[in-house]
């Protein structure tokens, strides 16, 4: 392979044409296009580690992702960890996929980065290929392939975890799908979270999720649980006020993906703040 490619790279340097890989319609895969021009740009083909090195890089924590009748809302805290060290406090864990979907990771913080930006690509380069964006379902199982790549550093300390989140469109509803490292793909229902505080969140997700939450209130029950992990895991950070540092907040519907304004999150972080003063639990969901 490495000496094809040297040859590739030759010819075009005489020519100035693309080798003929580059005009090959075999596939719309930008993942499968890179694995046969130079496969070592992947992360998974990268060299293991012959020891676990986890622990001193920084890792990325908490995502929480709540349904809404026509769309889904994801959000992420903004801390990364570094063993006990706080590694950064303004690190951003939510992006947009492509026009109607949502990925956010937890764990290896530049691993994850990195995967989130491949698979931005990988949906774009389809788009631009076959002239049409692939199902949510699609889009799920192209992200699988990727986490399945990264399973010899994950086996070392690596992992990446991402949660997905999508608009389907034939539905008309909103969709989330997780992910374990080897690269098994769960599709969920209502709400999830991942991360190390992902236990405390969904107990919170748990009992203030309704079937008819409003975008705004979705967005305000993810805040809430953010809230709560950061309460009880310290590898969360909760809404920084005295540093207006706040979660990433993102709608996905059938208007896009929109990420909400730091004024925005900044009215619904203050709005549970204020309300943990008078009920330091948070708010509590009726019994009946």
């Amino acid at each position: 392979m490495v000496e094809g490619r040297s040859r590739v790279a030759s010819h075009d340097s005489h020519t100035g044409r693309l080798p003929g890989l580059f005009l090959s319609p075999d596939t719309s895969s930008f993942t499968e296009f890179l694995g046969s021009y130079n496969p070592e740009l992947l992360p998974g083909r990268r060299p293991v580690p012959a020891v676990p090195v986890g622990e001193g890089i920084p890792h990325a924590t908490t995502i929480v992702a709540v349904t809404f009748p026509g769309g889904v809302v994801m959000a992420g805290d903004r801390r990364a960890t570094a063993g006990n060290v706080i590694a950064q406090r303004d690190i951003e864990k939510v992006f947009r996929a492509d026009e109607f979907s949502a990925i956010a990771m937890a764990g290896t913080a530049g691993i994850g980065m990195e995967l989130i930006r491949l698979f931005q690509v990988e949906l774009e380069h389809y788009e631009k290929r076959e002239g049409r964006t692939l199902s949510v379902e699609g889009k799920a199982n192209r992200l699988a392939t990727l986490v399945r790549g990264n399973l010899g550093m994950a086996m070392q300390g690596l992992a990446v975890v991402p949660l997905f989140a999508g608009y389907d469109e034939e539905r008309d509803e909103g969709r989330i799908f997780s992910y374990d490292p080897a690269g098994g793909r769960y599709e969920e229902r209502e709400f999830h979270s991942i991360g190390s505080g992902s236990v405390y969140a969904r107990g919170a997700l748990k009992k203030l999720f309704r079937a008819d939450l409003s975008a705004e209130d979705a967005a305000l029950v993810c805040v809430q649980a953010l809230y709560d992990a950061a309460d009880d895991d310290s590898a969360t950070g909760g809404p920084d006020m005295a540093r207006r540092i706040f979660p990433v907040v993102a709608v996905v519907s059938d208007e896009g993906y929109r990420r909400l304004g730091e004024d925005e999150v900044g009215a619904v972080a203050q709005t549970v703040v204020e309300g943990r003063y008078d009920s330091p639990g948070g708010p509590t969901a009726p019994l009946r």
